[in-house]
């Protein structure tokens, strides 16, 4: 028993109910930062760690338990944590059959943490197979829990962000406090422990070079967003907005081991919002300039933080993309939905960034509380004219831990009936109806739009002028599948 295994740490994920066809190819496969950063705090206090990534390695539930049943740990977590805001509560299905299989096929007591978990912890705990919900960000009540298992104690009091039953009850612990030390609590990720061979960026990541899109990595440089959207639920763990930064000499130090260790050239920086606080940024530009690495980076901004005078460096440090939350060409739906930016500002920043060299991948929202037909063909027509060289097209989703979450339900608003229908690309997808549109009338404008911008002549001699006629035709490839989507049929 002295040598039994503390913990093992599980990635859920599926990618073919997530992302139907486009998974098999344009998707990226990425790296579960959070989950290998918890796995290195753990270790560096003297923890024993395994980490199964079920995603990457496209596990099914049962294998993923038979696996955790050979490690015999005493303790099993779950962590649905996700890079993007969409990501854990998508991802919740698949982590519920995970641990109905652990419960079943092991002896181990099971934990389940990430942000959806944080979002809605006692729904969590009444709904799933598990003993435990992680409230909160995760390395202290981890380490805490670890701890009281392997002393055995059954008075759990003293595990900061625990939800759990005692005697059939449901009792919870008040959430640790936040880390103030971010790089003495998340020090370089246990890369060891992840199959490094299985991750790959996305397809427009690597237009420049199609057929290298391994290895991959990503990281965080910073925790959270000062910024409250009404759309976003990335603050779920953290209760409430606010930014928290790892040191620029960390992460550069992280980054050349990725490279030099790892062969990764492709990352993308994790955080909400990498472009805002320029003494942050701009050092980590100025180390990677110093170390001269051969990397092609991605990472988020506002149009409201880019610098023009910032752009010429961060492109030669290989910051090769940047993502925009651009959302609505509408002021009033914008305003709306807390955010606020005028048109000709973001006309005006894409083309610096394009200046400067760097590729923009525009974000567009369809669906938020205030749209109708008029205004979202506004932001189609915007994106259109933008032609930016990528483009995310969503629906306005009411993710738990968002303020449409919580106004959804006090509306009344109809929600997707299982977590994985939160998918922005699943067949049952079930976007939020606005003031003057159905979800039905949503999904499929969003859907056409998508097509509209791929399909478009200029979009497309655009993508063979700066990437070739072999990207040309690999976009034209994607644009031939079509989604599937069961409100569609109905």
């Amino acid at each position: 028993m002295a040598n039994q295994l503390d913990v093992v740490l599980i990635n859920p994920g599926d990618r073919k109910k997530i992302y139907q066809s486009l998974g098999d190819d344009h998707s990226s496969i990425e790296p579960p930062y959070w989950v290998a950063v918890l796995a290195a705090y753990l270790r560096q206090n003297g923890i024993s760690v395994a980490l199964i990534d079920a995603n990457a390695e496209n596990i099914s539930p049962k294998e993923t338990a038979a696996r955790v049943a050979d490690l015999d740990p005493l303790l099993a977590a779950v962590i649905v944590y996700g890079s993007q805001p969409s990501a854990s509560t998508q991802n919740m299905t698949i982590a519920g059959r995970i641990c109905q299989e652990l419960k079943q096929g092991t002896k181990a007591k099971v934990a389940l943490g990430g942000l959806h978990p944080s979002a809605l912890p006692k729904r969590t705990l009444k709904e799933e197979s598990v003993d435990y919900v992680i409230d909160g960000e995760g390395p202290y009540t981890l380490k805490a829990l670890i701890d009281a298992r392997r002393a055995n104690k059954s008075d759990l009091r003293s595990v900061p962000g625990l939800w759990y039953r005692e005697e059939g009850a449901i009792k919870s612990n008040p959430r640790a406090s936040l880390i103030k030390d971010l790089d003495a609590v998340l020090p370089v990720a246990a890369w060891d422990l992840l199959p490094m061979s299985a991750y790959k960026a996305h397809n427009w990541h690597c237009f420049q070079d199609l057929d290298h899109r391994q290895p991959y990595a990503a990281i965080y440089t910073s925790l959270g967003c000062p910024y409250s959207c009404e759309f976003c639920c990335i603050n779920a763990p953290f209760g409430k907005p606010g930014i928290r930064y790892r040191s620029p000499q960390l992460v550069v130090s992280e980054i050349e081991e990725l490279v030099t260790k790892y062969g990764v050239k492709h990352i993308k920086i994790i955080d909400e919002l990498f472009v805002l606080k320029e003494q942050h940024y701009m050092t980590i530009v100025d180390l990677l300039l110093q170390k001269g690495l051969d990397i092609n980076i991605w990472a988020y901004a506002r149009v409201d933080t880019v610098k023009s005078e910032n752009l010429a460096k961060m492109k030669k440090a290989g910051i090769n993309w940047l993502a925009l939350g651009i959302e609505s060409a509408n002021p009033d739906v914008r305003d709306g939905a807390s955010k606020r930016m005028r048109v000709n500002d973001i006309k005006k920043i894409v083309n610096l960034i394009q200046d400067a060299g760097i590729y923009v991948i525009g974000n567009y929202i369809f669906g938020l509380p205030d749209d109708n037909l008029a205004t979202m063909q506004q932001t189609l027509d915007m994106a259109l004219e933008l032609n930016c060289e990528f483009a995310n097209m969503y629906c306005a989703m009411a993710y738990p831990g968002s303020k449409l979450y919580e106004r959804a339900l006090k509306e009344g608003w109809q929600l997707p009936k299982e977590w994985h229908d939160f998918s922005q690309h699943s067949y049952d997808a079930l976007p939020l109806p606005t003031k003057h549109l159905s979800a039905k009338q949503v999904l499929k404008f969003r859907d056409d739009a998508f097509h509209r911008y791929f399909e478009n002549a200029a979009y497309l001699s655009m993508i063979e002028i700066k990437f070739g006629q072999r990207v040309r035709q690999h976009v034209q490839n994607m644009t031939k599948i079509r989604l599937k989507r069961k409100i569609l049929e109905d």
